[in-house]
């Protein structure tokens, strides 16, 4: 984000990074592989009307599964049928719903408001926080505050849980995680999960993968997998077997996928009375402590998705805090009175080393999963947690054929396999060939997920160019110290451009437009050079006046301003009207990437009919930039001391028409964005931009 954010900065002394060289990353999989789907974005606030919201959300209420939709699980995605458009329709009193483009923002809402009631679950996808939807990270079970899903789906889903419902942020900078990584001339990391995804890795990063050999020898027990017909048979063997395994002391870490899942366990092992901790997004204040301590004599843990936990299960338990919650209790401060705390700590070292050994004899750490993750990658980072230096310990996963993996991504072979045995409820099967049939399963959405990361990719590449050009233009604006030349050049250019629809290609000259373009663009009376104008030598003639007289002008006009308020001044008008139209940008490649799949239906391949169509949508922006600076720059009036006062409200008007909102992260949760005006860091005593020649705090800045 501090990236994005350089590029909006509208000052050289609010950037914050360095040239890109060299970058090490941490738990790089999680970065470059889970976080590579989601682009970060920052982004304002919209004019959406969040009623909207809560009508789409009504209708999806009464819609019908497989009658008036059809659900793809797999793909995550809803599609209406004929029956459903129809009902739509009708439940609305507005025909052509989907075909009229007036109409079809609301159509596009009813579709996501289907897919928050049936593709995301609350206390799975996200979790009701005090009102506030917040969502979870699917692979570390973390609350992700601070983040919130895009194209109206986060609302749909507020007015799903009957929240107040936020509205919409429009895109001002996105990049992908791909993309800003790949600017680093270096890039290293490490991970202890990586093997699953190296060919990833050399594909789309070129980075070789490393395996380092352990420490210790690994003497963990991974067992097969128990595969059982339904959910409700899984969660009952499953405490079966943590109440047989508690009794003997030795520590359990049962892993589960979702909230939702954690709390049905814990509450089949609080009627059976076992003591137990519960460590999800509910509860991850406590989460270092619960994790040190799960692998105390006795301990069950029960959390989800241990991806990215960073703090080590201690078999025996972790000394450290121990001592600092005896401490606690006793009234020690760990700070004043060292002795004492040191003392409470020699006790604890022994109590846990005593403990260790007990623990050791058990046969370590015992992981219980209670369903396959969709990455493997994830199932080995809870294995992981058991058989730490040298240690024993094992690990058996716990399934059912009701499970999301076997049920979307799982052959017929499996389910197929369970009932030709015909088994009774409670039976399993135990098989090491039904393993490795999961991990196909596992293989094959792991291949599905690495197609659309590949794919983001190729259409952010599209994008990744565009915003590389811009990017490189608002550096050049922050940090040129004269931009006078570059004011002319671009006002040069937007004439240029103005003229040269005089005569189009293969269509009848256009006198009458090109004459209502210099009067709007630069001022009336310039259109006069065009009386008579008949053919190409004749229009020639008259470039050639019309670049003298507006030549003169800007002579003129900075002459007026002077070097160093020409500079500001321009740098000012660059940045709000770049910006500005770099948002209106991403508004529109987002319209484009969102139906260019149809292309595909008339036979076209939809990237190339991307690149095509956002390099045109390209252009228009660089041509409504220069128009709009040109536009801007003759209409900058400068005002002597006594005459400013009659002028300042216009001024003042002229600056409001191109403030910008205050960009925020998307979702940041921050209080409500307020109009700025965009001149970043203008000192109270420096010359006011708008060309009066008085100081800032006098003048355009005497209200702010």
């Amino acid at each position: 984000f501090d990236y994005l954010r350089d590029n909006m900065a509208v000052s050289a002394s609010q950037l914050v990074q360095r040239e890109h060289s060299f970058i090490i990353l941490d738990e790089v999989d999680s970065i470059l592989i889970d976080e590579a789907r989601t682009p970060l974005i920052i982004s304002g606030p919209s004019e959406d009307n969040v009623e909207v919201y809560r009508k789409a959300d009504e209708v999806a209420r009464k819609l019908r599964k497989g009658e008036d939709f059809e659900l793809e699980e797999k793909e995550r995605n809803v599609a209406l049928t004929e029956a459903g458009i129809a009902r739509c329709e009708k439940i609305l009193g507005l025909p052509d719903l989907f075909t009229d483009y007036q109409r079809s923002e609301l159509g596009h809402r009813i579709v996501q408001a289907l897919k928050a009631h049936h593709l995301f679950q609350r206390d799975v996808h996200y979790v009701n926080k005090d009102g506030e939807i917040v969502i979870v990270d699917e692979f570390t079970g973390r609350l992700m505050f601070g983040r919130r899903y895009s194209d109206g789906l986060h609302q749909a889903i507020e007015a799903k849980e009957r929240v107040r419902v936020g509205r919409e942020n429009q895109t001002l900078a996105t990049i992908t995680l791909q993309n800003y990584v790949r600017m680093y001339r270096k890039v290293a990391g490490m991970t202890g999960t990586a093997a699953t995804e190296e060919e990833e890795f050399k594909d789309i990063y070129g980075l070789e993968v490393v395996v380092i050999p352990t420490h210790m020898p690994m003497i963990r027990k991974d067992n097969p997998d128990v595969i059982f017909r339904t959910r409700q048979e899984k969660f009952a063997a499953v405490a079966d077997d943590v109440e047989e395994t508690h009794r003997t002391g030795q520590p359990v870490l049962i892993g589960t996928t979702s909230i939702e899942s954690s709390e049905t366990l814990g509450k089949i092992l609080k009627a059976r009375r076992i003591e137990h901790r519960i460590l999800n997004a509910k509860y991850h204040e406590m989460e270092a402590h619960i994790v040190a301590q799960a692998g105390r004599l006795g301990a069950v843990t029960v959390a989800t998705n241990m991806a990215g936990r960073g703090t080590d299960i201690v078999l025996g338990g972790n000394p450290l805090f121990l001592a600092r919650e005896e401490a606690q209790k006793r009234g020690v401060d760990p700070g004043s009175d060292r002795d004492t705390f040191e003392k409470i700590l020699a006790e604890k070292r022994e109590e846990c080393s005593r403990e260790h050994a007990e623990v050791v004899r058990l046969g370590g750490l015992k992981i219980i999963g209670t369903e396959r993750h969709e990455s493997r990658r994830i199932d080995n980072q809870l294995r992981g947690r058991s058989g730490r230096q040298g240690d024993p310990g094992c690990s058996t996963f716990y399934l059912s054929l009701e499970d999301d993996l076997l049920r979307l991504f799982g052959s017929d072979k499996i389910s197929g396999f369970m009932e030709k045995l015909g088994l009774e409820e409670g039976e399993y099967i135990e098989h090491g060939l039904l393993t490795k049939a999961i991990e196909t399963a596992q293989k094959r959405v792991e291949e599905f997920h690495f197609d659309i990361r590949r794919q983001l990719l190729m259409y952010d590449n599209v994008m990744n160019q565009q915003r590389e050009a811009i990017y490189q233009e608002r550096r050049k604006i922050l940090s040129e110290p004269d931009l006078s030349g570059h004011g002319r050049q671009l006002v040069e250019d937007a004439l240029e451009s103005i003229i040269e629809r005089f005569f189009p290609e293969g269509e009848e000259p256009q006198p009458q437009a090109v004459a209502v373009s210099l009067k709007g663009v630069f001022w009336p009376g310039l259109e006069r050079h065009l009386e008579g104008v008949q053919t190409p030598e004749d229009l020639e003639v008259s470039r050639a006046a019309i670049m003298e007289e507006v030549s003169r002008r800007i002579d003129q006009k900075l002459e007026e301003i002077g070097a160093i308020n020409a500079t500001e001044m321009i740098r000012f008008l660059l940045l709000n009207v770049l910006d500005s139209a770099w948002k209106e940008h991403l508004l529109a490649m987002d319209e484009l990437r969102r139906g260019i799949g149809l292309r595909a239906i008339g036979q076209k391949d939809p990237l190339l009919e991307y690149q095509f169509e956002s390099y045109n949508l390209f252009q228009e922006m660089m041509e409504r930039v220069r128009l709009s600076f040109a536009q801007y720059f003759f209409r900058v009036t400068v005002m002597s001391e006594g005459s400013a006062p009659a002028r300042h409200q216009d001024a003042q008007k002229e600056t409001r028409d191109i403030a910008l909102p205050v960009p925020t992260v998307q979702g940041t949760g921050s209080a409500r964005s307020q109009p700025v005006r965009s001149g970043g860091k203008i000192g109270r005593n420096e010359p006011c931009p708008c060309g009066s020649g008085r100081k800032y705090k006098h003048c355009c800045g005497k209200n702010v």
